[in-house]
């Protein structure tokens, strides 16, 4: 039975969902007519909610391409390569493979969510080489199930929210602690739960499926090749130029590389540990230009880099319009007052937690979903007495449950792996089927 419902959504995703590009049109069009249904908005309003909102995102999509550019460039450098073959080396076989890619994906999503996208998607092309009879559709997906954790772990961006002293519904639920969130007994049976079972499902996915051990070896030939660092001829020592000299200078590397370094040093030392986006493309890059030895080399990787991330600064515009008709149309006010107004002080977590996840589709950047859909669900728990803690982690994992079906996250990892959405997420959809299950143990039994 499992085999013929993976096989069933892997068919339906790979005939009928469309280009990520054009996924985020089509949810243009719909919030655009829903808007005008729903909230009586015209269609003028709508336009003018949309174009607002277009480049709300900007400082986002930057970020997130910067996690592609600076985390292939690590990756590419001699040590980072040498280290992931190694971690490669522990997968023997396709299953194996499956369910080395999923822990390890996990983990580092637990610890921050963009280092956890590019480690897990280049891990699974080195693995890919090791175990070429690997289903390098499945490995993928199996590496994109671990971001299924990141709200839950380190990096969370509503737990973190609600932890300082000045966010904005500071007033009204003062501040929450992680103790109270991320390390609460119900958050620590979801990350155990998805963290031992993800990989062992991703298994049974491989054993069901049709296509086991069926990789495109000129697809995984051309992301390993791209991985390889051009070294170019050397110039005879006399005719190199001053120039040249500075682009092939280790010491000019070492320099600005332990300059960056200090820095790193210095953050945690300031603030604890804080691994936001910025200090992990920091870390990135600066270790990039450390490991790369020169310049040139480190250019030259830039170079194979930076063609990655043209999903990501082409669509992150489009999802950013999107975003302003939700909320500037009253679209995502609607949506969440519905499952309030069907909940008790004891399922409003599992109703926040639902609610989220179909608002993640329209809306989905953690923070920003906060701030839709906090202040309403934190004024329905005092009202009705439920755990304002608890409400707001489901919030928090509805927001990552849906990533599973929803491109936007996907597109930093299939930039790396050179696929389309459609050749992942019929795996994934059996991954956010399973979730449901322990997610919704945790937010009503504990």
């Amino acid at each position: 039975m499992l085999g013929s419902i993976t096989n069933f959504f892997d068919r339906m995703v790979r005939r009928y969902l469309p280009d990520a590009f054009l996924f985020a049109i089509i949810l243009t069009f719909v919030v655009f007519i829903s808007g005008m249904i729903f909230t009586g908005n015209s269609p003028v309003r709508m336009v003018e909610y949309w174009g607002n909102g277009f480049w709300g995102l900007l400082q986002f999509a930057m970020q997130m391409s910067l996690i592609v550019v600076t985390g292939y460039i690590l990756a590419n450098s001699p040590i980072v390569k040498r280290l992931l073959g190694k971690i490669s080396t522990l997968a023997n076989s396709p299953g194996q493979a499956v369910l080395l890619v999923t822990f390890v994906a996990s983990i580092a999503c637990l610890i921050n969510y963009g280092f956890g996208l590019v480690v897990g998607a280049l891990l699974a092309i080195h693995v890919a080489k090791r175990v070429p009879s690997a289903d390098y559709r499945l490995l993928m997906a199996s590496a994109y199930s671990g971001f299924l954790l990141w709200h839950g772990g380190l990096s969370g961006s509503i737990p973190l929210l609600i932890a300082t002293d000045d966010h904005f519904l500071h007033d009204e639920i003062g501040a929450i602690p992680v103790i109270d969130t991320l390390f609460a007994g119900p958050n620590l049976f979801i990350v155990g739960s998805l963290l031992i079972s993800l990989p062992f499902l991703n298994r049974l996915l491989m054993k069901s499926h049709n296509n086991i051990g069926q990789i495109d070896p000129e697809l995984l030939n051309i992301q390993a090749n791209a991985m390889v660092e051009k070294v170019e001829e050397p110039t005879p020592k006399e005719e190199i130029t001053p120039a040249e000299r500075l682009e092939n200078s280790k010491i000019i590397s070492y320099l600005i590389g332990l300059l960056g370094l200090a820095f790193v040093i210095y953050h945690f030392v300031t603030n604890g540990f804080d691994l936001n986006l910025n200090i992990v493309n920091f870390i990135f890059l600066f270790l990039g230009i450390l490991f790369h030895g020169t310049p040139r080399r480190f250019l030259n990787s830039v170079t194979g880099a930076v063609k990655n991330a043209g999903g990501i600064i082409i669509q992150f515009p489009f999802y950013a319009g999107i975003m302003g008709m939700m909320t500037e149309s009253g679209l995502s006010e609607q949506l969440s007052m519905f499952f309030v107004n069907v909940s008790n002080e004891v399922t409003l977590p599992l109703f926040s937690f639902i609610s989220a996840g179909i608002l993640n589709f329209f809306i989905p950047s953690g923070g920003g979903q906060w701030a839709v859909q906090g202040p309403i669900m934190m004024e329905a728990a005092l009202d009705l007495g439920a755990d304002t803690a608890k409400t707001a982690m489901a919030v928090a994992w509805g927001d990552a449950w849906t990533n599973m079906i929803q491109p936007f996250w996907a597109l930093p990892l299939l930039a790396i792996a050179g696929l389309k959405v459609r050749d992942i997420m019929g795996f994934c959809v059996m991954v956010l089927f399973w979730s449901f299950i322990p997610i919704s143990i945790g937010l009503l039994f504990f």
